[in-house]
């Protein structure tokens, strides 16, 4: 694959896995064992089973009608938010889990922003018996609050990150002081495409059913499997990860990653990564991330708490170095009204994240005939507040 990561754990030059001495015996566990198991027959057919059965899987391809004759192309709607629990998470977590089982871990860490990783971490420990930790930034906690509860009924233990921001990047360094602590019973599920080798490469395979079922949907539907455009939102990148996945090596097809531009670029209070990201390290991997002269993270904001993060996964990083896709940003209110439309006019709501690439509509243009494929991240439901106090409902 051209764009795959290569034995070294790197996609050009992003990658790799920086990690302090004790989390080297996890971390070169996982990257010796993964392909193994991936590939493993009786792994792929449990693996199968519980996205057919338990997911849900294939989530369907809407064509949605009213925005196509809005914007004058194919719209398409891949629906990763009629899957159990809610959004495209899900898919990881139970690979992650069925590997973790394989490799005998006793007990699952996680870190969540918008709370749907950590919905999905804590839905799959318990479908399994295992014992759940999530580690969510105190400000996300507020602002997710459902899903908080949700992970609570489901059994977990819910632990907030008091440091920092409040938020994502601060709940990522407690869950790997955590995994630190316990390197020989504890997995930790990364929630998307960062973090050391091999977690980048792996969510990818995880979520990259999101293009094949694609792929196949399309030809049934318009009688090619290529689109001309593809687009997603981008925090870290697994939902937008697993929608270009399958379309990576097919050079015509137009990949559009949608960034939290928050108050605006220039604004400082922005999560725009590839704009104002420079090459560095952080959460374990050599990637592009908002920074200081002298290498400090520099807070990100956004008014989505799953696109509050201040890097890209590697492999976005590498696509967006070498221009194979184009990484543009939405603002808070943009992706306010992009989500109020789509309810509006498709009934549907999707989550903040998702309507940053429904709000980057507006700023194309098509040929009649195209065939532009949204990702559908996440359902809205644990927006609603937010829309609530945005709109006046």
């Amino acid at each position: 694959m051209k764009y795959g990561v290569n034995e070294q754990g790197y996609y050009g030059d992003f990658g790799g896995a920086y990690i302090p001495e004790m989390l080297y015996p996890n971390v070169e566990e996982l990257r010796q064992e993964y392909i193994k198991i991936l590939s493993d027959p009786e792994f792929k057919a449990e693996f199968d089973q519980l996205l057919k059965d338990y997911v849900g899987r294939p989530s369907p391809l809407y064509h949605a009608k009213r925005y196509s004759e809005k914007y004058g192309a194919n719209i398409f709607f891949k629906r990763e938010d009629l899957n159990h629990t809610g959004s495209h998470k899900i898919n990881n977590a139970i690979g992650q889990i069925l590997l973790a089982k394989r490799l005998g871990k006793k007990r699952i860490i996680a870190e969540t922003g918008a709370g749907q990783h950590g919905v999905a971490t804590a839905t799959v420990c318990a479908l399994m018996g295992i014992e759940c930790i999530v580690y969510m930034g105190e400000i996300d906690m507020e602002r997710q609050a459902p899903n908080v509860a949700r992970m609570k009924m489901l059994g977990a233990t819910v632990v907030p990150a008091t440091s920092g921001s409040k938020t994502l990047k601060d709940a990522t360094n407690e869950a790997l002081r955590d995994w630190i602590g316990n390197p020989v019973d504890t997995h930790y599920i990364i929630g998307s495409v960062v973090g050391p080798y091999p977690y980048p490469d792996m969510v990818a395979r995880f979520q990259s059913i999101i293009s094949e079922e694609t792929k196949k949907q399309l030809l049934e539907q318009t009688g090619s499997e290529l689109p001309q455009y593809v687009m997603a939102c981008v925090g870290g990148g697994s939902n937008a990860m697993g929608m270009f996945y399958h379309f990576l090596d097919d050079e015509e097809v137009k990949l559009i990653a949608v960034e939290a531009a928050g108050k605006g670029v220039d604004s400082g209070h922005s999560a725009a990564t590839t704009f104002l990201g420079r090459e560095g390290v952080l959460h374990g991997s050599r990637t592009i991330l908002m920074q200081s002269d002298d290498g400090q993270v520099v807070e990100p904001y956004s008014i989505s708490a799953g696109l509050d993060y201040p890097g890209i996964g590697p492999q976005h990083a590498h696509l967006f170095k070498v221009n194979r896709a184009q990484y543009v940003s939405i603002t808070d209110d943009e992706s306010l009204n992009a989500g109020l439309l789509c309810s509006q006019m498709e009934g549907i709501i999707p989550a903040i994240e998702t309507a940053h690439a429904l709000a980057y509509l507006e700023k194309m243009t098509f040929e009649k005939n195209d065939n532009v494929v949204i990702c559908l991240s996440g359902r809205g439901d644990k927006d609603l507040n937010t829309y609530i106090k945005h709109f006046g409902f």
